[in-house]
């Protein structure tokens, strides 16, 4: 609290993925959705906010420098968005999500770029369920673009780094260090790494798309 009684602005705590925290399960992402209660063709159960579905707003962008600044611009807000949001989110806060995505599609600057990235959503509805589940189904989606542009694939196991913040705090739900336990490395020899979170309810049934290395 400052001395005019104001709280001042601070970075929200966020906890650094690893690597550990993306096991290879062999599930994939997948046309119609990774989470049980999305159907195909992009409808939800949610009950999001009104008009956040409809046709394309904008018009086309034929500043073709522009409109890769606005891309780039783009992703790096919706990446970091899905890796600061809540681990264990609320249904409001899932839906909240949800509905920004469908409303991203309607509003972005370049008509022809939010044609494409609804056409991304119907295939691949978003996945809420987490913020492991959201940052990977994120990056995924990012992939199907690169492809498409003949870009390079990232993986999808670092993009919190690519994509991280710099807030430096603490994860508000973060109270002990994580857990770790030994592995065998391929060398023989052995290694301490994080164990991945059980708890933090990102185990949709995935189908579909490869988890491929994503973009940027």
């Amino acid at each position: 609290m400052s001395r005019h009684g104001s709280t001042p602005r601070h970075c929200r705590a966020f906890l650094t993925l690893g690597a550990s925290e993306y096991p290879w399960t062999g599930q994939l992402f997948g046309e119609g959705g990774v989470e049980p209660h999305v159907p195909a063709g992009g409808s939800t159960a949610f009950s999001p906010v009104k008009n956040a579905k409809g046709s394309v707003i904008m018009p086309k962008l034929g500043n073709e420098t522009a409109k890769a600044e606005l891309g780039r611009a783009t992703w790096k807000l919706m990446h970091t968005m899905t890796l600061r949001f809540p681990k264990k989110p609320t249904q409001d806060e899932r839906e909240a999500l949800n509905s920004y995505f469908h409303l991203m599609s309607r509003l972005y600057p370049c008509g022809e770029c939010a044609a494409e990235f609804q056409q991304l959503l119907k295939r691949f509805p978003p996945q809420t369920s987490s913020r492991l589940a959201a940052s990977q189904w994120l990056c995924a989606l990012h992939n199907e673009v690169n492809k498409r542009l003949h870009k390079p694939i990232f993986d999808c196991a670092h993009v919190d780094s690519t994509y991280d913040c710099g807030c430096g705090d603490e994860d508000e739900d973060s109270t002990s260090p994580p857990r770790t336990k030994t592995v065998e490395s391929g060398s023989g020899h052995s290694e301490i790494v994080e164990e991945y979170d059980e708890e933090e309810g990102v185990h949709d049934d995935l189908t579909g798309i490869d988890m491929i290395k994503g973009g940027r």
